[in-house]
């Protein structure tokens, strides 16, 4: 399957602004690409590369004052395949992980395991260990959440959403990750392009999402709360803790976003 990526975002910039872009796919994928994946800016100006504490490629730039224009488009091929059911995968006790996941267990800026322990526990302290689990938790999150794009907010926490019980991507992701940590699930909060590839066109339609990978039987799988089933055409961005992780861009000034175009479509 042969995937076509790209973006176009608009800022307006009062003042000569420090920017940190994370829009290019991620190292694991950059040998699916089949043009390059190239962040070009108007006006045209200096981009470094570098790589942060999660292996998410990220570009600086200094961007000046007045309008300022991202924009790339390329192509990948993907394996056209669903996710995988891990239905079997069992779960690994804590003493017993390996020592890079268990970041992955504790509380982050926007899944508070301190405040959701007991909830959790009260919920699914007697779920079977390993998928069902894991399954049990996606389903409660994707029963529990009404999506609502106007109820989207920088500051909303896993322990709001599950309070308000309305969201976008990002809260069905937060919720649903802290829930699994609180759990002893190692689990990886994700962003990437999805468009709808393989499924209906959604009123909400998919551009860059957010999913979760959870650490079970010695590998990571790709899960996902707000939609609760597998999916085609997950294209990877970055990994980390939660959203503030990998801020898609992260402006160091004041700034007032003007355009926001994503493409994620199969080529048929």
């Amino acid at each position: 399957m042969k995937i076509r990526l790209g973006y176009d975002i608009s800022y307006f910039l009062p003042n000569p602004t420090p920017m940190v872009v994370m829009l290019s796919v991620h190292a694991s994928r950059m040998g699916d690409l089949l043009e390059p994946d190239e962040l070009k800016t108007v006006p045209q100006m200096p981009v470094h590369y570098y790589y942060d504490g999660f292996g998410n490629r990220c570009a600086r730039l200094m961007a000046p004052a007045g309008m300022l224009n991202l924009k790339c488009s390329t192509s990948i091929t993907d394996s056209g395949r669903h996710d995988v059911v891990p239905t079997d995968a069992p779960q690994i006790l804590v003493q017993d992980l390996p020592d890079e996941t268990i970041v992955y267990l504790l509380g982050s800026r926007y899944c508070e395991t301190d405040k959701l322990s007991d909830i959790a526990w009260n919920l699914f302290g007697k779920t079977p260990l390993g998928w069902p689990r894991v399954q049990a938790i996606l389903s409660f999150v994707h029963g529990h959440i009404k999506f609502d794009y106007m109820q989207a907010r920088s500051t909303k926490s896993a322990f709001d959403v599950y309070q308000e019980k309305v969201g976008v991507c990002r809260d069905y992701a937060h919720l649903a990750a802290a829930f699994l940590r609180c759990m002893n699930i190692p689990t990886r909060y994700c962003t990437g392009y999805m468009g709808d590839i393989g499924v209906p066109r959604d009123a909400n339609p998919d551009d860059f999402s957010a999913w979760l990978e959870v650490y079970l039987g010695g590998r990571w799988y790709t899960v996902d709360a707000r939609h609760n089933k597998p999916r085609i055409g997950r294209i990877l961005i970055a990994r980390g803790r939660d959203a503030s992780d990998v801020p898609l861009t992260n402006t160091f000034g004041a700034h007032v976003l003007k355009g926001f175009k994503v493409i994620s479509e199969e080529v048929v």
